[in-house]
């Protein structure tokens, strides 16, 4: 398996809907209007191939000087636990820079993955949750 990695390409939104399905990740994905807005309006859309294949996915808003929001990092279920996840957030860091911090918003199940990849967990966060 040869797994490569791009930031200059967007995949088609079908494809995207089928990683999210497959990963495991709680998004729209049946929403394919929405989904397609979510990836128009990203700042970075890291995505990992095997051949054709979409396999994985970061996608994140940020300001290229401060502050980075991870809103979605996915990988197809047959593909965890092979480095995916790990090589989007390097290849996320280093497009970012040392002066940018990187956060999240965990989902429950994920809370034990992320010190894996240096993140530190923190209390300090609010959120007003989305409606729909």
């Amino acid at each position: 398996m040869k797994i490569v990695y791009k930031t200059d390409t967007l995949p088609h939104v079908q494809q995207v809907s089928e990683l999210f399905r497959s990963s495991g990740i709680k998004r729209p994905y049946d929403d394919l209007e929405r989904l397609q807005r979510m990836l128009e309006h990203a700042d970075v859309t890291i995505t990992a191939w095997d051949g054709y294949q979409l396999v994985g996915l970061a996608r994140a808003i940020t300001d290229f000087s401060y502050c980075c929001y991870l809103s979605d990092l996915a990988v197809q279920k047959e593909y965890q636990q092979n480095g995916i996840g790990r090589n989007l957030i390097r290849h996320l860091r280093d497009l970012l820079g040392d002066e940018v911090s990187l956060l999240l918003i965990s989902a429950p199940s994920a809370i034990d993955y992320y010190p894996k990849l240096d993140f530190e967990r923190t209390e300090k966060a609010f959120i007003i949750p989305r409606q729909a």
